[in-house]
């Protein structure tokens, strides 16, 4: 007769804090995935089988309460994450900082925030549609900061679900080596538990939102599939472990502890990514997967986090590691800003030290030193104020001044060290905007001051000709959510421009420029003579940048010459000479020029720069570049011939193409100037049954018969104007 266990998780244990947590019982995760994968969904959960909340509410209930998580109105309203949320809970004598993520690409730079501070991540996969576009993006980000992960393979309740589809998608799309650590029992609408290969036991999730946990033997129907997937799993983590390896090869038995410590150990070492598998909707095998948290996933200590400190005379970096200890000086980083009921909070997570509440901390970038008045720890839009905190922990304060990314040191000056930096995607998208009524104006500049506080991605400029307000961002959805925010957080109604792309311009070939210039109008003259050249700057895809160089030699030209030259330079790439977009991946090196005893004057040198460099712009093979989408489109299977020709008429190239069920699923590379109105278009085709997604990818050439388009309407406007 088989051993039958219940045993219930934290839900009715009360919430309990340690002011000095041990740093191997901590674990910071986000939970991320492409848009409407359950992230939220399973984050709810995982609060409540944790004990921090007491009731399920779900994204779109019908109690309107919406999930925790997503405390905004506008997430309440859309039904998506907008913002990432941070909250704690006790799991199985662990403190978890947990981070759920927006999964919509325009709100790309939370999760980008998210994971530049965390250790370890939650990967959910939509068990029907398998690896999605943003799924790629998050994997790319993933591995960007070295976040060890597990992967949940969600909504096996769902008609069509299939985990080892879901699985060869993750290997063959994100070249993971994985393996499922459970399979399913039941399938679809059968799915009633899962079979854990490591202990080789049955689990069903039971009571009214599937809080008690009921382990039993295998059912007989299950035993050579889990035998199978169990051999799997082995053969997966011999590949990759030596030790493992001669276990399986010697024919001898592989322990349980054995397989974990494996797993554990080659997880943190992005070498193995663990399966797991679950419904969080339907409350199934979320606890399991928490445990997979606290069994695989790495204490802060176990994680390498680096930095650098500053020479003395702030001239020199030198690479340095922070160690997980309350004995060395604080170093904490300033991930993410928010405006609550509370005020403005920076989020920030602790490298090492410790802080107290009264402390000073000084901000490496404002040189500024500042008390800290309050500390807390956040659950959702909920505070709980704290006295102190020590490396490896999450929290949030009030009152200092600094913007997302700063690094805050303790005390003063003495500790001069820097966290490195986060990456920052390029803006994709641009629309004017301007307050309907003029008294609206100050209320106007402070919300555009806040929204570029808080979000790095979200950039304002004037255009000087037109005298309007161009904001830019990373898609529409991005730039209207901002825009409504105006009209509910500061009462402004506000109008809107139509969407532009933000293209950029560059050269593809070096050449050489000698350019004078002499001006003689009565009185001093203008003279400067600039003499050097120009080439492609090569970068990672994705990256732009400019870069002046100077390699004049002896004293042809002065040193305060010089400065305005590399002025002139910077000035010119602001707005390119073809289409007033700005000039990315150039070189400009200076290697001499010739001087006037009298006419020569840091202006003329600047100007002479400015007409050096369009001049040679011209000349060195110009091109006009637009940002590329990943786009995925998703038809019901009848419809594939007018996808595909829909996205052959927009320039776009066909990147994969595959059947889920009766869905027809295209991925293509398409420019974004393209897509706009492409969500009636496939409406229209589709009986309302079509979508779509799509992220930005990376900036192409545009073709040769697409520029003069690009051009005219540039010398339109400014005819306009």
């Amino acid at each position: 007769m088989n051993n039958i266990f219940r045993f219930k998780s934290f839900m009715r244990t009360p919430l309990f804090w340690f002011s000095q947590p041990m740093h191997k019982l901590i674990r910071n995760i986000g939970v991320s995935a492409h848009i409407d994968s359950g992230k939220t969904t399973f984050s709810e959960r995982v609060l409540y089988y944790g004990g921090r909340i007491h009731e399920i509410h779900e994204v779109k209930g019908a109690d309107s309460a919406g999930a925790t998580m997503d405390f905004m109105e506008l997430e309440k309203e859309k039904g998506i994450t907008i913002q990432s949320a941070a909250t704690h809970l006790k799991w199985k004598g662990h403190q978890v900082n947990l981070i759920d993520t927006p999964g919509h690409v325009d709100f790309t730079i939370e999760v980008e925030r998210a994971l530049r501070v965390l250790d370890g991540g939650v990967l959910l996969i939509c068990g029907v549609a398998g690896v999605q576009p943003q799924t790629l993006t998050v994997h790319k980000q993933m591995s960007r900061y070295k976040v060890p992960r597990i992967i949940f393979i969600n909504k096996l309740d769902r008609m069509g679900a299939n985990p080892w589809s879901a699985i060869q998608s993750i290997r063959k799309r994100l070249s993971l080596t994985v393996a499922a650590v459970q399979i399913p029992i039941g399938q679809d609408q059968t799915f009633n538990g899962l079979v854990d290969l490591i202990k080789m036991k049955a689990y069903y999730f039971e009571g009214l939102k599937g809080e008690d946990v009921k382990e039993t033997e295998i059912p007989e129907r299950y035993m050579e599939e889990a035998k199978e997937k169990r051999q799997e799993l082995i053969e997966t983590l011999g590949s990759i472990d030596p030790e493992i390896e001669d276990l399986y090869l010697n024919e001898q038995p592989i322990s349980e502890e054995k397989l974990k410590s494996s797993i554990r150990k080659n997880c943190q070492e992005h070498k193995f990514y663990p399966v797991f598998m679950g419904s969080a909707y339907k409350n199934k095998g979320v606890q399991l997967a928490l445990d997979g948290v606290v069994d695989y996933l790495p204490a802060p200590e176990e994680k390498q986090n680096f930095g650098f400190q500053i020479s003395q005379d702030q001239k020199e970096e030198k690479k340095i590691e922070f160690k997980t200890d309350t004995k060395l000086p604080f170093v904490g980083y300033a991930f993410k800003l928010e405006e609550n009921k509370f005020g403005q909070l920076t989020y920030v997570r602790v490298y090492q030290g410790k802080l107290k509440k009264g402390d000073y901390v000084y901000n490496m970038k404002t040189k500024k030193r500042v008390k800290v008045a309050r500390m807390a720890k956040m659950h959702a839009n909920q505070m709980e104020e704290i006295n102190d905190v020590e490396a490896g922990d999450i929290f949030a304060v009030f009152g200092v001044d600094c913007s997302s990314g700063d690094t805050l040191v303790y005390g003063d000056m003495n500790y001069q060290v820097l966290c490195s930096s986060m990456f920052v995607p390029q803006p994709v998208m641009s629309l004017s905007i301007k307050p309907t009524k003029k008294e609206y104006s100050a209320r106007f500049q402070k919300a555009l001051s806040k929204f570029q506080r808080e979000d790095p991605t979200f950039n304002v400029d004037m255009d000087k000709e037109s005298e309007e307000i161009i904001i830019s961002g990373m898609g529409e959805l991005h730039l209207q959510i901002y825009a409504e925010r105006m009209r509910r957080e500061f009462e402004i109604d506000v109008q809107l421009g139509q969407p532009t792309v933000n293209y950029r311009e560059t050269i593809t070939q070096k050449q050489q420029f000698d350019y004078l210039h002499k001006k003689q109008s009565g009185g001093a003259g203008q003279y400067a003579k600039v003499i050097g050249y120009m080439e492609p700057l090569q970068l990672e895809e994705g990256q732009f940048s400019n870069q002046f160089e100077n390699h004049v030699i002896g004293t042809s030209i002065p040193n305060e010459y010089i400065t305005a030259v590399e002025k002139g330079f910077y000035e010119s790439v602001d707005k390119g000479p073809l289409t007033g977009y700005p000039v990315v991946n150039v070189r400009f090196v200076l290697e001499g020029g010739e001087t006037h005893v009298v006419d020569s004057s840091s202006n003329a040198f600047m100007t002479a720069t400015k007409y050096a460099f369009a001049q040679t712009f011209r000349q060195a093979g110009p091109e006009i570049l637009e940002p590329v989408m990943a786009v995925e489109i998703m038809v019901p299977a009848p419809s594939y011939q007018q996808a595909m020709v829909g996205i052959a008429k927009r320039r776009g190239s066909v990147t994969n193409t595959e059947s889920r069920g009766d869905m027809f699923v295209l991925n293509a590379d398409v420019p974004l100037s393209q897509m706009f109105g492409y969500a009636t278009e496939l409406r229209g085709f589709t009986s309302g049954q079509g979508e779509f997604s799509l992220e930005y990818k990376r900036h192409d050439p545009v073709p040769p018969n697409e520029i003069e388009t690009i051009i005219a309407k540039f010398k339109k406007q400014k005819r306009g104007q």
